[in-house]
């Protein structure tokens, strides 16, 4: 589940006209709280501080593309944290890696370390129960951004979204796991066996920067942002009743579990043997370090509405002149791509001043949200007629992407990634969509280095070879091609009845702004 919007709940009960006061209390006023400082005493200190040290004023970046590495990072990092660890989220499964983090972040607690969970509550209101058993922890503090009021009951659920569309439309998709404000992962993934290539389903092709210096503090200044933002809301404040010793025992039990069976896992024996593990754990790390970077997060004041429209876009403002300077190539992943009017004009104008552009998303047949696809496919012609090269990734072999017209089941590619020129390169949460420019909360990490642009730029040619992905390309009479190099369709490759004709409702109703 990457992407459960409310949007994609209502498209089809069609009640977006709906406007109405939420049932859910302003948020009372609470403390400022900020990340706890760096020092010189626990493990990441000691280890990072002197890489630090090596590199004054720059930061060290290093892209993280495998799950298993992603997994372990998180993972080591919440181990070896002496002070604190703040985590902010758009999801997090009751999974066996969910499970397992949970766990580590317990553990940290149980040592003394301050834990702070910022977590969107779409998806989270379903596992209430669960951070509110975390809350109770005397080291562990949950906050819940954009609530909904009720915390259970579908019916309840759906009332008080249909009565509170404006607002239950708007989510924080921001991702940030910061160890004792000397390491941060930020990038696309949420927390589940998906995101991490543990599932036995479908597991996404997704990607993180793991980051040190400066760039830490700045993340953490973001975290601070949206923790204490008017729609962070305490769990304890929406479930009193539910954040009790009782809870959290028997919390406990539960994620133990889950970390008996992760040891058992294949994929736990995997994690063992990486090598980037070791390397983490020596504090020996192959990063790029720069002083050219830039951290950017949507203001959380997006989230109530108040800042909206293109202009509320705080990741795009800076995005675009990126692309506007590139002279040679611009190379885009976006798992959700709906370039729209103006983006599609951006493009062209790009193309048109010999400026490459490049793009891969996700094809029809996996895509978890074909609507999306649909919006996508309504500018695909032009773009294609004028010169920008698409390409649509292929389901991974062997996988079943359990497919939904509201969203968020699974999908191959959920990378969020950008580089210009081999030189700038762009890795976060945002997709090229009206949604995450307009409504959604979303960050990023800007790049100046050129190692870490031709890395992407390489991610970018791998999947986009024929293994993986369909150049899509127009004939001589103008019609639609996919080919692999092997075999080339005149539709959507291996995309059911059921999908396209989701996407053609999106393609011919105006839904673009909710996509």
């Amino acid at each position: 589940m990457s992407r459960f919007h409310a949007a994609r709940l209502f498209v089809l009960l069609a009640p977006w006209w709906l406007a109405g006061c939420s049932s859910l209390a302003p948020r009372p006023e609470l403390p400022q709280q900020v990340a706890i400082a760096t020092a010189q005493d626990t493990r990441l200190d000691q280890l990072i501080g002197a890489a630090e040290a090596e590199h004054p004023g720059q930061s060290g970046f290093r892209l993280v593309r495998e799950g298993p590495e992603a997994f372990a990072i998180r993972s080591r990092t919440a181990l070896a944290a002496g002070r604190s660890l703040d985590i902010q989220t758009y999801i997090w499964h009751d999974d066996v890696t969910g499970g397992y983090l949970a766990y580590r972040a317990l553990e940290a607690a149980d040592r003394g370390v301050k834990v702070r969970l910022l977590v969107d509550d779409m998806d989270a209101r379903g596992k209430n129960y669960t951070f509110a058993a975390l809350d109770a922890h005397p080291n562990i503090e949950v906050r819940m951004f954009n609530p909904f009021g009720s915390r259970t009951g579908s019916l309840r659920f759906v009332f008080e979204a249909m009565g509170s569309f404006s607002r239950i439309n708007r989510r924080m998709h921001n991702k940030s796991w910061i160890a004792d404000n000397r390491i941060a992962i930020v990038g696309g993934r949420n927390l589940g066996d998906e995101y991490f290539g543990a599932s036995d389903e479908i597991n996404f092709v997704d990607l993180d920067f793991a980051m040190v210096g400066p760039i830490v503090r700045d993340a953490s200044a973001s975290f601070d942002r949206y923790w204490n933002s008017p729609a962070a809301y305490p769990i304890a404040l929406l479930a009193p009743a539910d954040a009790t010793a009782a809870a959290l025992s028997t919390l406990r039990e539960r994620v133990a579990s889950r970390v008996v069976v992760a040891e058992r896992e294949r994929f736990a024996a995997e994690l063992r043997r990486d090598d980037a593990v070791q390397r983490l754990l020596r504090g020996d790390w192959a990063m790029q370090w720069t002083s050219d970077y830039r951290f950017v997060a949507d203001d959380p004041a997006k989230a109530t509405g108040r800042k909206s429209g293109l202009g509320g876009s705080d990741v795009l403002a800076v995005l675009v002149p990126v692309m506007e300077d590139a002279k040679d190539q611009i190379t885009v992943i976006s798992p959700y791509f709906v370039p729209g009017k103006e983006g599609t004009k951006f493009m062209l104008d790009q193309v048109a001043r010999g400026t490459e552009v490049r793009v891969l998303t996700n094809s029809l047949a996996a895509n978890d949200v074909p609507m999306v696809y649909g919006g996508y496919s309504k500018t695909r012609p032009e773009l294609l007629a004028g010169g920008v090269k698409l390409w649509e990734l292929k389901p991974l072999p062997g996988s079943t992407p359990k497919k939904s017209a509201f969203g968020s089941s699974g999908a191959s590619l959920h990378t969020k990634a950008l580089a210009a020129d081999s030189r700038r390169g762009f890795v976060g949460s945002y997709n090229l969509d009206p949604r995450s420019t307009s409504l959604n909360c979303e960050q990023g990490v800007f790049v100046e280095e050129a190692t870490i642009a031709r890395q992407l730029e390489t991610l970018f040619d791998r999947e986009t070879s024929t293994e993986h992905a369909w150049a899509v390309t127009r004939d001589d009479g103008g019609a639609l091609r996919w080919s692999d190099g092997v075999q080339t369709y005149d539709s959507s490759p291996e995309a059911t009845g059921g999908q396209k004709f989701q996407a053609w409702i999106a393609k011919v109703l105006p839904l673009d702004s909710q996509l």
